[in-house]
């Protein structure tokens, strides 16, 4: 497994309807973190309104799949994503570096 960074850039004047898609959004991350794929996310509390998500995944084709399913992406709430493969070396989740 690899792990990834993955930072979402929300499209101009989306609040209102992420605020709508909101709840599958959270059941989508939900279904992520129970299968073990999320490790943590969370927006980011600086402009422009950003999300960063902390993921593991077989490689990044089988991410960016599974990312096009979350409800803000696929009702184009998301202007930009941006993933990257992250090489972790300290992870709290483990006794070593």
């Amino acid at each position: 497994m690899s792990t990834f960074v993955v930072i979402y850039q929300y499209a101009d004047d989306s609040e209102e309807s992420r605020n709508v898609h909101r709840p599958d959004h959270v059941a989508f991350l939900t279904r992520l973190h129970d299968e073990g794929v999320l490790y943590m996310s969370g927006p980011l509390v600086d402009d422009p309104p950003r999300a960063t998500l902390i993921l593991e995944e077989a490689d990044r084709a089988a991410l960016e799949a599974r990312m096009d399913q979350d409800p803000f992406f696929a009702n184009g709430l998301i202007a930009r994503r941006d993933i990257a493969e992250w090489r972790v070396v300290f992870d709290p989740r483990t006794a070593q570096g």
